[in-house]
């Protein structure tokens, strides 16, 4: 228990909070535009799978793991755009469509891992995204180790949060993509295509969450497994509802999150006597915890409503 008070030790945790937390951020800022556009995206969990997929299929084949993260942003944009087909242009209902979503992926990815590699138990490996050390600022004591000591990734998805912070809240296209999530009436009867800004928003939904899937094949285990993505997909929805659809809030939420994953992958290999089922729980305990404890959200009014255009 001793090692728990040890400054090592919670270098080691928050380092890996904010790894653990970048999968997890990248999915929910791809499901808050999506919210802010009314579209309900449960089918992140499968577009995180596809991305993931994809990208370690790019990255093993070329030998080069940016093409894996192409391949992982465009397998995800293609789940995305195929889930607005149904719920944009077919008014699907969009939790039914996502859990098929997520029920495809989990199913065509499993699939073509063994058609690709076969049944064996020696898992290819991709390459790896390389660490990259911040001249100066890694040298700092504490804070270099977490902040910036950190794979690529992690700071493109802390770059992200403020592109999409701006996007939202500073641009006109932005405000139009919040508008057709409040009053996509209101907003069709100015001019603004309802279907385009939710298509618009959807590729980028799941463009975002491939890249979130993409991390954790090559940037994090740099090997795939089935069903590897383990629940990130539904705990980022916990992060937007967390987060009050604001990127800023979600960053924060994320790393809780990969703080209590990160806790629980710590504690089983210290002599605490918790049995390491419940220690593997913490991440799943958090998100319950939030969800019945948060006071009401002011969700986007016409979240998860299909916008059928009146005759006029």
């Amino acid at each position: 228990m001793d090692a728990l008070w040890t400054e090592l030790f919670w270098i080691g945790l928050l380092t890996a909070a904010v790894r653990l937390a970048t999968p997890i951020l990248l999915a929910s800022l791809g499901e808050i535009i999506a919210e802010r556009a009314g579209v309900l995206n449960v089918g992140l969990e499968g577009m995180m799978l596809v991305g993931a997929f994809a990208g370690f299929v790019a990255a093993q084949g070329s030998g080069s793991p940016w093409a894996g993260i192409v391949a992982g942003l465009f397998g995800g944009c293609l789940l995305g755009l195929l889930f607005a087909f149904f719920t944009v242009a077919l008014a699907v209902d969009q939790i039914v469509c996502g859990i098929t979503i997520n029920l495809l992926a989990l199913g065509l990815t499993g699939y073509l891992h063994r058609v690709i590699y076969g049944l064996t138990s020696a898992m290819p490996k991709a390459p790896s995204i390389a660490q990259w050390n911040i001249p100066g600022l890694s040298e700092l004591p504490f804070v270099g180790p977490v902040l910036f000591q950190q794979n690529g990734l992690v700071y493109l998805a802390i770059v992200l949060v403020l592109v999409c912070w701006f996007a939202l809240f500073r641009t006109t296209f932005g405000l139009k993509l919040r508008a057709v999530g409040e009053y996509p009436n209101a907003a069709d009867s100015v001019g603004i295509n309802v279907f385009h800004i939710r298509y618009a928003a959807m590729a980028a939904c799941g463009a975002l969450a491939g890249l979130g899937g993409a991390f954790l094949s090559i940037g994090q285990l740099n090997m795939f497994v089935e069903g590897m993505t383990g629940g990130r997909g539904f705990i980022a929805l916990a992060v937007v509802i967390f987060a009050r659809w604001n990127p800023i809030g979600a960053l924060l939420a994320a790393v809780l999150f990969g703080a209590a994953e990160a806790l629980q992958f710590r504690l089983q290999v210290l002599t605490v006597e918790i049995p390491f089922q419940f220690l593997a729980m913490l991440p799943y305990l958090l998100t319950i915890a939030v969800l019945v404890t948060m006071r009401r959200s002011v969700q986007p009014a016409a979240l998860a409503r299909p916008f059928i255009k009146e005759m006029r």
